[in-house]
């Protein structure tokens, strides 16, 4: 009888168990649209480099749509130094995959709105982000900017 109780006690456990496993994918998922779609462009625009500090790894690489590569230091010193000249910059996710829990793949379409000398315009990038999971936290280490165009 003990040895009874015992196994539908762990049976029990593992079924309670089940929907927390279920959600962390979730959970992942709504991280990364959070920081690709609204903490990422904040910080920009913001020129909020404590923010962008924690969003950026360490070892963060980009590569612009010039082929430049810059690192997390050249982003911060960037983004310090230069107040945003458009008035919205949105992001649109159309690939968000992550793999062996741990790493992430965004992609999508940034859509920047502003007005200059010339009048109103609206530009689009596509940018392709890779994240990496570390002590629970998203981190960016590698981002590839491609296919400017300015309406």
């Amino acid at each position: 009888m003990t040895t009874a109780r015992t196994l539908l006690l762990l049976a029990a456990m593992v079924l309670i168990a089940v929907p927390a496993f279920a959600d962390e994918p979730l959970a992942d998922e709504a991280s990364l649209r959070e920081i690709k779609e609204v903490l990422w462009p904040k910080a920009y625009f913001e020129q909020d480099t404590a923010l962008l500090d924690r969003i950026l790894a360490d070892e963060f690489r980009m590569i612009d749509g010039a082929g430049t590569w810059s690192t997390k230091a050249d982003e911060l010193e960037w983004v310090a130094n230069n107040k945003p000249a458009y008035d919205s910059l949105a992001y649109e996710i159309h690939r968000l995959e992550i793999f062996n829990d741990d790493t992430a793949i965004v992609a999508g379409t940034g859509t920047i709105r502003g007005s200059d000398e010339d009048g109103p315009y609206v530009a689009e990038y596509q940018s392709t982000n890779i994240l990496v999971k570390r002590d629970g936290m998203w981190k960016a280490v590698a981002s590839h900017v491609s296919g400017y165009r300015r309406n």
